[in-house]
């Protein structure tokens, strides 16, 4: 049994996470300030002994020892929630970063970093490899996010080289699943949550702008592999689903799937909102052996059943 500490471990995707390191025999420290994170993701797991609920903001330190792992998530990940507080959001990519590093350092604790395919900007480079440095703008509204897990990614190479921390680089892509928030503002629940309102389904732009859909349970399958290679394996390494599709597509499948009487609204496409995201997972498949399982209609009915119970 390790110790494992998840920060941003209430949030959706940190939610799944805990249950499968729970469900994998481990003792888990969930630290969460509750700003997109919710008490109710992680209800069924707190009468686990093996369970433990921290209301903590990773911009503050945090003092322990005993850790085993760290998987450091924490950070509102949807524009909508990003952009309310920039500056708390950058803060909390690059404190976070610092703090946990810092608790790394003391337990000698492995460490990943949940990094974002928003490093890649809106990429000139189709798919996008790891080796690709990416087109970000510095000073645009969505830099708060982006520049934030950059420098995150810059800081946790320079505690590793400087001070030998065992540290893992993931760059997650689009993921969904249930737990979204229904008010998140990403394409998946959007477009979920207006059709079984029978609401028009809002499509940014001409709706020919593709993303990749990865579902949870994939994405999670991918950060436990990650944390348990080798001390050699540092990463970065992208964890998504290579099938692409336009916003239109995705659009089509998620009217069909609910029986929704909804149509489609367009409007004017967002600043700085990439044209096509598409991750190359060749160096996920051969270190790994990691591949998306879930097809994106699958997938969908899964995120379809959670809304209509939501």
């Amino acid at each position: 049994m390790k110790n494992i500490l998840v920060t941003g471990g209430a949030g959706f995707i940190g939610s799944h996470l805990c249950t499968r390191l729970i469900n994998d025999g481990h003792h888990v420290i969930c630290l969460d300030n509750l700003f997109t994170g919710a008490k109710r993701n992680i209800a069924h797991l707190e009468s686990n002994p093996n369970f433990e609920f921290v209301l903590h903001d990773v911009e503050l330190p945090y003092e322990t020892d005993n850790i085993d792992e760290i998987y450091n998530l924490a950070c509102p990940a949807s524009p909508i929630h990003y952009q309310y507080d920039a500056i708390k959001t950058i803060k909390t990519s690059v404190m976070g970063a610092i703090n946990m590093l810092g608790v790394a350092k003391k337990t000698g604790a492995k460490i990943l970093q949940a990094s974002t395919s928003e490093i890649y900007g809106d990429p000139v480079v189709h798919p996008q490899v790891e080796s690709y440095w990416g087109n970000v703008n510095p000073v645009g509204i969505r830099s708060c996010y982006d520049e934030g897990k950059r420098c995150a990614e810059t800081l946790f190479m320079d505690y590793h080289r400087q001070n030998g921390i065992r540290i893992k680089i993931i760059r997650i892509f689009n993921t969904y699943g249930p737990r979204m928030l229904p008010n998140d503002g990403r394409v998946v629940s959007n477009f979920v949550v207006q059709a079984l309102q029978n609401r028009d389904l809002t499509i940014y732009g001409s709706g020919q702008q593709t993303r990749s859909f990865q579902y949870v349970d994939d994405l999670i399958e991918g950060m436990v592999r990650v944390m348990n290679t080798g001390d050699d394996f540092i990463g970065p390494v992208n964890l998504g689903n290579p099938s692409e599709f336009s916003m239109l597509e995705l659009a089509e499948k998620v009217i069909k799937l609910t029986g929704s009487s909804a149509k489609l609204q367009f409007k004017p496409l967002p600043h700085d909102d990439p044209k096509q995201r598409k991750p190359d997972i060749t160096l996920a498949k051969e270190v790994l052996g990691w591949e998306p399982r879930i097809p994106l209609d699958e997938g969908l009915k899964h995120i379809i059943n959670y809304f209509r119970n939501y």
